[in-house]
């Protein structure tokens, strides 16, 4: 009954984090990528988000979209677009494919890459993702590819068919009520390069009173 409480403890606090625009950790799985990825409401992100994300982050920083507002942006798979010999998953040890799309830059940007630029690019993606009359159109006057920025499509049924980081913050995302649209970056260790463990990026989340999450919790919880 104790794990079950500090489980829905945990979720309530980080839904209240999203709702006011604040990181959450979330740790997927032991037995899937078993990393802790460092998640954001995209249309909340500022220039000191994008700083915290490179900085204890250290991972891929990238834009998370459900598949419907992927489809209203017409952003493929980026393994479905290509034609390279190098295009083969057929290794992948922990998933089907994976979720990339394409690369962007907001074209108000200069290099797209510092600080600024990335949390213009991310923030704007997650004011758009709530609108239902921006579709392709809108999406290449505002934001050029490829880009800084990587877009990652959501699998249509979420959790309940697929169970990554990408689907974790998007269901978190749809029960905080905020803009359909997260930003993340998977919590790297400084010292050995790999993934940060689970006990650091607790520790991590403990000292700056940020909530952590199980996904095993947000799946209960929210499929």
């Amino acid at each position: 009954m104790q794990g079950r409480s500090e489980s829905t403890g945990a979720l309530d606090r980080a839904v209240a984090a999203f709702r006011a625009g604040g990181p959450v950790l979330v740790h997927d799985a032991d037995d899937r990528e078993g990393e802790t990825d460092l998640l954001y409401p995209a249309s909340a992100v500022t220039s000191a988000s994008v700083a915290r994300l490179r900085n204890d982050g250290g991972g891929l920083v990238f834009v998370a979209l459900p598949a419907a507002i992927a489809d209203r942006f017409d952003l493929p798979f980026l393994h479905e677009a290509l034609d390279h010999p190098a295009n083969d998953h057929s290794d992948l040890g922990y998933d089907a494919h994976p979720s990339f799309s394409l690369t962007v830059n907001h074209r108000d940007g200069f290099t797209g890459v510092t600080d600024d630029d990335r949390a213009l690019t991310i923030r704007r993606l997650g004011e758009v993702s709530g609108d239902d009359d921006y579709g392709v159109d809108a999406f290449a006057e505002e934001f050029r590819t490829p880009g800084h920025v990587h877009l990652l499509r959501g699998a249509p049924g979420l959790l309940a068919e697929r169970r990554g980081h990408t689907e974790l913050g998007l269901a978190l995302a749809r029960e905080a009520g905020v803009a359909p649209a997260v930003a993340g970056c998977e919590m790297l260790d400084d010292d050995t390069g790999g993934a940060l463990s689970t006990a650091d990026a607790r520790a991590y989340a403990r000292r700056n009173d940020l909530p952590f999450v199980e996904g095993a919790a947000l799946i209960e919880a929210l499929s």
